[in-house]
């Protein structure tokens, strides 16, 4: 059995370790409120350029932006994975990687080629491991999405899906639902589907108007196209960078709780082997005196 000394400083580590996480779980809190904030902010601008470039598409039949031309056959994909920078959010970045782990093998069982890009220093780990072909990365987004940094990587899948050495393009991150659930997600970028750029009666009724292109329509639908997928893309992002302040302060609450809980059973342990310890002296002191007499 340990002595007092050996319980007292168990007992002084992890209250210190409580310490640690109790303080990550406030720090990750404040930083969830910002996220979402950061995460709702956004997507007013990805609701209006969608509108934008659903009527558009509608007024020009006569030209199909490549992004939403589908492909007959699908010989080649693109994965675009968003993951976190940072450990000790739960299973957030262990349930992305799982998820686009089986679809990686559904394509590789067909006989299609890939190529990776990462968002994410956890991401980029999982695909060096699984010797994937990056083709672009970006790693220490900070607390906060960036566009600019984002806009690099992304444009290398954008271009080969424009050249048509993808077939398709793939997102692959962790949906926000609420404070305690958070969804793995993988869906179809690239092409477009009719889904994304529909429009209800209200939209409808609110964007029917006929627009003045300068240059040409062309050079408009193009330009809004490419800044609509990088919109969905940052949205991503937010929703993962969300998704991962709440993971962590769910995560941290829980190493705080089991801490206490820890701290407490050492605690019993501790009185037990001192309330032995103080019964074995009365005992040799009263078999000493009961010698002597």
């Amino acid at each position: 059995m340990p002595s007092t000394k050996e319980i007292r400083l168990k007992i002084k580590s992890v209250q210190n370790t409580r310490k640690i996480t109790k303080a990550m779980q406030m720090v990750a809190a404040s930083k969830m409120r910002r996220a979402q904030d950061r995460m709702r902010a956004a997507r007013p601008y990805g609701d209006k350029i969608r509108n934008i470039v659903a009527r558009l598409a509608q007024a020009n039949p006569e030209y199909r932006h490549p992004f939403i031309v589908r492909r007959r056959d699908i010989r080649s994909v693109g994965l675009i994975l968003v993951t976190t920078d940072k450990g000790l959010c739960g299973g957030l970045n262990t349930n992305i990687q799982r998820a686009a782990l089986a679809r990686i093998k559904e394509w590789d069982a067909g006989g299609t080629q890939l190529q990776m890009t990462a968002i994410g220093n956890k991401g980029l780990g999982f695909l060096q491991r699984l010797r994937a072909n990056i083709v672009s990365q970006v790693v220490h987004l900070g607390d906060a999405p960036n566009l600019v940094k984002l806009i690099g990587p992304v444009k290398v899948q954008l271009d080969a899906y424009s050249r048509g050495e993808v077939d398709a393009v793939y997102l692959a991150y962790s949906r926000f639902i609420n404070t305690m659930s958070q969804e793995p997600l993988l869906e179809q970028l690239l092409p477009l589907s009719s889904e994304r750029l529909a429009q209800s009666e209200e939209e409808r009724r609110a964007h029917a108007w006929d627009y003045l292109y300068e240059p040409d329509p062309q050079h408009v639908i193009d330009e809004l196209m490419t800044r609509y997928v990088e919109a969905l893309v940052y949205q991503s992002v937010a929703e993962n960078m969300a998704s991962e302040q709440s993971a962590r302060m769910v995560a941290m609450k829980a190493a705080s709780d089991n801490a206490k809980k820890l701290i407490d059973e050492l605690q019993q342990v501790y009185n037990k082997t001192r309330q032995a310890g103080i019964t074995k002296e009365i005992s040799e002191i009263v078999g000493g005196a009961a010698a002597i007499a």
